[in-house]
């Protein structure tokens, strides 16, 4: 068997984690078994993205390109060199260490399936933006870290802080990655193209393009939120409600990083100009210095590496603003060396939590006594982010201190950057001395909700190989972390790499003085504000500038004040008049096409109309203004009136030659009809107008006179937009092109379908995935909804109704007798026959009017029947009705179609037809896109279904709880709360 092309595994890497967290979200494992699980696929990412390396030294680049739409030049391209093979392996490694930390830290009461599935697809995530080579999806998938971190961050939702800290993060980072597409897009459209590769080969192009300032700035907004860069910094430390293992790895290792990544990768393009310099060199340069000092008053363990995060990302992000290749050299290695020792802190702290029940340093000290493994390991960890010689955060905080001696523009900022470092490199010693004296030296502590002890040993594990590799990457450096840096700044650099050395001894020089500088200054520091720093909540002076109080008034200014007067001003509680405002704008719209267009192209020829359908018509515009009259008497008659002129529409399609329209307007029609009859049970009463028109106020006379106009307006502009359109001849529409290739090259006869299932295949997957979206919504609004008998329109309604679809007057049964016109045994028989409808609409769809969705909706009906003949219990307790995975499966069929197109090399949803003769049957079509319209066949089916069951419930009384039953009655049921924390042990 031949190895695998290697240049699958960066698809395979971003692939893996989504399909583990899917199928771990789908699963019912126990605690034990996702965890393993979940550490089973880690272990897997991480031997394959360590397996990769030999692919991407001396320069060389590992790519995929999967075709896409490659008409419009958009592929998805995964590409792996030296620098993302570096990020991918710290996203892999430290996630494997992490999900091990998190199977011991979870405590038993929390959903740990729900939370290792997130963990997961947040893996995949990331390694999508680390691997993309098209800038674009690199978008695409930066977004998705955005919506992941927000379910991690909110974990505990029953946790106001952890509700806060997650949309406040989910607010400022999807903001800054709105702002990333735009300038993803300028840049593309200045490189003419949008793949990365040749995005970097055009620095000359990028940099003399007048949008070069507009696009940096907004790649730098995107970049700047997503790393918690000042003015941006402030939803880091509101994150730290997440669970301790999502602190270490989104907040240190990973998400945090990816700003960075992307000032990083970009580097060779975009760095070098005046703007850079000052935009990324000033906020790195706040950041820097206010974080540091922040994190000096912190009171809680999280609190205070949350800051210091920030700092040290601020130092990453001013290395780079310096535009120097040997400032980009440090910026690298100060990015793994971060990652390593913050992590370990992080999970050091939640190890403290865990056994102490607290994190706030003023309950804590003393616990070097009771956990001295614990206690050494994060001391080590504590000195590696202070920069204490002989561990990894030393070698690279020298080499920005020696940048910053460097002469790079000659501006007064750049002459106060050694000073400011020096400042900034005293206060992290500050902070990190008051960690490990404040934690782990003095007084036996008192009052804690735990006795404190170590904790489990493979709990403690992580933070011992990390610790581990702060030092040996401190003492010999050259061995361990050279070869990869090596092969990471080549990767970026190019021919730009400068020569650097990772020696631990430099020689007596400045750079060494700054740091023993910053080591006892930070040391005298701490001895003189230490009762001080223990005394005060938050940083002196900073009060006055929190980040987070700013966000909180702007958001109020936005979401109510704004909002508010837009909602005076724009809102309405009537739908009518919404309505209106939608068809007003659209009017306006097509007058304004219709006035620039050349109006002797439409004539209107002189045709007698046929008068069997006049006739028709005539039919359907009395019920049409029947329903509006009866609106304001008898909504019940209105319906059916309303229904009268559908049925009119079915008619005129069949009269003009559109089987497909009318059968599946047919189908709707009588679907709708059935849910809003039901719905009609819980509008609210409506008194009859006994008085007629004349004691209405004028404004009631205006407004309906207005909506008359509007509705006759739109109406005329609707019938004559349908007659041009119609009326053209082929050579000016799109038709003649589909006519000419629905068969040759989508294997159909039925021009409509074959639009639907492969040239706009994309098109109605989007649909399909609204519609389910729309289902989902219905039921989660209507699922608690309980209206009294007393909201029925009238009594007399309510008999008839009841009349029609049952009388719950039999205690025994749940929504009960059925008096129907038909009876009830009929329509259970016709539940097999209208199966076989379905099945038959749904075969014939490629060559005949048919389809997945009318065979859809023809399933439906069957359903339908079955419940008013039967009712809820009756129909759920013979069928198993699971409407939520005929949902999922519809969408998981669809998808999977698409995606087998890449199998053969060919664009996502290409489809492949062929005729198979099959044995009596005869020769049938067997074209792929039947597989697509099976997943829109059931997504339809389970969307339908799923609101009928959330309207049908409302009238009858739960039924009893049937083991099994988990799709749709589960859904009333109250949920487990998680664990408010951490509580459980191995």
């Amino acid at each position: 068997m031949a190895f695998p092309d290697p240049s699958f595994f960066p698809l395979l890497l971003v692939a893996l984690p989504f399909v583990a967290a899917l199928a771990l979200g789908l699963s019912r494992s126990d605690r034990e078994r996702s965890g393993w699980v979940a550490l089973g696929i880690a272990i897997v990412q991480t031997i394959i993205a360590v397996a990769l390396y030999p692919q991407v030294v001396d320069g060389k680049v590992l790519s995929l390109k999967v075709a896409w739409a490659p008409s419009i030049g958009l592929d998805l391209i995964f590409r792996m060199d030296g620098f993302t093979w570096l990020f991918a392996v710290l996203v892999t490694g430290i996630g494997t260490l992490v999900v091990l930390y998190a199977r011991y830290y979870m405590s038993p009461n929390d959903p740990v399936r729900r939370f290792f599935s997130f963990l997961l697809a947040f893996m995949g995530a990331m390694l999508g933006v680390v691997l993309s080579g098209n800038v674009i999806q690199l978008v695409v998938f930066w977004e998705i870290t955005s919506l992941f971190s927000f379910l991690l961050i909110g974990y505990w939702y029953h946790n106001a802080a952890a509700r806060d800290g997650a949309r406040m993060a989910l607010t400022i980072t999807a903001t800054g990655g709105l702002a990333l597409m735009a300038g993803m897009l300028l840049l593309g459209h200045i490189a003419g193209s949008y793949e990365l590769d040749v995005i970097l080969a055009s620095r000359g192009a990028i940099q003399d393009d007048g949008l070069y300032d507009i696009a940096l700035a907004l790649i730098l907004l995107g970049a700047l939120t997503k790393s918690a860069q000042f003015p941006f910094h402030f939803w880091l430390p509101n994150a730290m409600a997440a669970p301790t293992p999502v602190s270490a790895y989104l907040h240190s290792a990973t998400m945090v990083k990816l700003g960075v990544f992307l000032l990083v990768l970009l580097w060779p393009v975009m760095a070098g100009t005046t703007l850079w310099f000052w935009i990324v060199g000033t906020a790195g340069l706040i950041t820097l210095v206010l974080g540091a000092y922040a994190a000096i008053f912190q009171q809680d363990l999280k609190g205070l590496l949350a800051y210091s995060t920030i700092s040290h990302l601020g130092l990453i992000t001013l290395l780079l603003g310096m535009s120097s290749p040997l400032a980009c050299v440090a910026a690298i290695f100060h990015i793994v060396n971060h990652a390593t020792f913050k992590a370990s802190l992080f999970m050091a702290a939640g190890i403290i939590d865990h056994e102490t029940g607290t994190r706030d340093l003023r309950r804590l000290s003393g616990l070097f006594r009771f956990m001295p493994i614990t206690a050494t390991a994060a001391m080590v960890a504590s000195a590696a982010m202070a920069g204490v010689p002989l561990l990894n955060g030393f070698l690279s905080k020298e080499m920005f201190f020696a940048e910053t001696v460097e002469t790079h523009t000659g501006t007064l900022l750049d002459r106060a950057l050694p000073y400011v470092a020096t400042l900034a490199g005293l206060f992290s010693v500050v902070y990190s001395v008051r960690f490990i004296v404040e934690t782990f030296f003095g007084p036996d502590p008192e009052g804690l909700d735990k006795e404190p002890k170590e904790p489990p040993r493979w709990m403690r594990w992580p933070v011992e190989f990390l610790v581990l590799i702060c030092l040996v990457v401190g003492i010999i450096p050259g061995i361990t972390i050279g070869p990869f840096l090596a092969t990471a700044v080549l990767a970026v650099l190019g021919d730009e790499t400068p020569y650097y050395s990772l020696s631990v001894w430099h020689g007596f020089n400045t750079p060494l003085i700054m740091s023993l500088t910053a080591l006892i200054g930070g040391i005298i520091v701490w001895l003189l504000i230490r009762n001080y720093a223990r005394s005060v909540e938050g940083p002196p002076i900073m009060r006055m500038l929190q980040g987070q109080r700013i966000f909180e008034r702007i958001m109020v200014a936005i979401s109510w004040r704004l909002a508010g007067r837009l909602e005076k001003i724009l809102g309405t509680r009537r739908l009518q008049s919404q309505i209106g405002v939608v068809l007003i704008v659209v009017l306006i719209a097509g007058i304004a096409v219709v006035l620039r267009s050349d109006m002797s192209r439409f004539t209107f020829p002189s045709v007698v109309p046929d008068p069997v359908f006049t006739l028709i018509w005539i039919a359907g515009i009395a019920c049409a203004i029947g329903a509006a009259h009866q609106a304001k008497f008898h909504r019940l008659v209105a319906l059916v009136l309303m229904s009268g002129a559908g049925l009119v529409t079915v008619l005129t399609f069949v009269w003009f030659s559109a089987p497909d329209l009318a059968i599946t307007q047919l189908l709707v029609e009588i679907v709708t009809t059935v849910l809003i009859l039901l719905g009609l049970r819980w509008m609210p009463k409506r008194e009859p107008d006994i008085y007629g028109t004349d004691h209405l106020p004028l404004s009631v006379k205006i407004r309906r006179a207005r909506d008359l106009v509007i509705a006759a307006a739109v109406g005329i502009s609707m019938t004559l937009i349908a007659y041009f359109v119609m009326t053209r001849s082929l050579a000016d529409t799109m038709a003649t092109y589909f006519l000419e290739l629905a068969y040759p090259e989508g294997g159909g006869r039925n021009v409509v379908n074959v639009i639907l299932v492969d040239f706009r295949g994309f098109d109605t997957f989007g649909e399909i995935v609204v519609l389910g979206i729309v289902a989902l919504s219905v039921f989660a609004l209507l699922r608690r909804f309980r209206p009294a008998p007393e909201s029925m329109e009238r009594p007399e309604q309510q008999r008839l109704l009841m009349e029609y679809f049952g009388r719950e007057d039999d205690p025994e049964v749940d929504g009960p007798r059925r008096y129907m016109p038909v009876s009830s045994i009929i329509m259970h028989w016709m539940f097999p026959v209208i199966v076989v409808l379905a099945a038959y609409l749904f075969f014939r769809g490629h060559d005949a009017p048919g389809g997945g969705f009318a065979a859809g909706i023809a399933m439906s009906i069957a359903f339908l029947l079955q419940y008013m003949a039967g009712g809820t219990r009756w129909v759920e307790e013979r069928l198993r009705v699971l409407p939520v995975r005929w949902i999922g499966s519809g969408l998981l069929i669809a998808a999977l179609t698409g995606l087998g197109s890449w199998v053969f090399g060919y664009p996502f949803l290409t489809s492949f037809f062929q005729y198979t003769e099959l044995p009596i049957v005869g020769r049938v079509p067997t074209a792929s896109a039947l597989l697509f319209d099976l997943g829109v066949f059931a997504l339809v089916v389970g969307a339908t279904v799923l609101m009928l069951i959330a309207i049908a419930h409302q009238s009858v009384r739960k039924p009893k709880k049937r083991p099994g039953d988990d799709d749709v009655e589960d859904a009333d049921e109250p949920q487990q709360q998680p664990a408010m924390a951490p509580q459980g042990d191995a």
